[in-house]
């Protein structure tokens, strides 16, 4: 019998789901995948992305993102590693999309929003955040986006 080679998931899957390797960062890969769609940002800023263009963007990255993770995760025994990261990059676009701006103070706004909420979990992420499949590991940190979008742009309404 011939030796055979253990491997790992497919490049470009892990590529794609660690952000461009943001999310094999030995500390804070969760931060580091953020921070790393921050880049991501100003491009669609850069080029004046409109609201629809942006909501298809992030449902084409969230259903390719659901479907890969499902497929990595079983084919690999695994339960929302740390290095899938594309779902803090979805969560950041999400929470991005409320205020489309790229001042300074609001990219930060969008990311400590964003972090704060992913860390904390309220329901009904958390209950995403449990469950074993491509759509728990991914949604909790749409659910997130959209609660810190929300905030983002409540503040920059209401906030000189």
């Amino acid at each position: 019998m011939k030796d055979q080679k253990i491997q790992g998931p497919p490049f470009l899957a892990v590529l794609f789901l660690s952000w461009f390797y943001t999310g094999k960062a030995p500390k804070a890969p969760g931060t580091m995948g953020s921070l790393a769609t921050i880049p991501l940002i100003y491009f669609l800023h850069d080029i004046n992305i409109n609201i629809y263009s942006l909501i298809f963007l992030i449902l084409a990255l969230y259903v390719s993102a659901v479907l890969i993770t499902e497929h990595i995760q079983k084919k690999f025994s695994l339960h929302d590693p740390q290095w899938i990261v594309i779902d803090e990059v979805i969560g950041m676009l999400i929470t991005w999309a409320f205020i489309r701006t790229t001042s300074f103070h609001h990219l930060f706004l969008v990311f400590a929003l964003f972090r704060f909420f992913d860390i904390i979990k309220i329901w009904p992420a958390s209950y995403f955040d449990r469950l074993h499949h491509g759509v728990g590991t991914i949604t909790d940190d749409v659910i997130s986006g959209l609660y810190a979008g929300i905030v983002a742009k409540i503040i920059i309404t209401f906030v000189p």
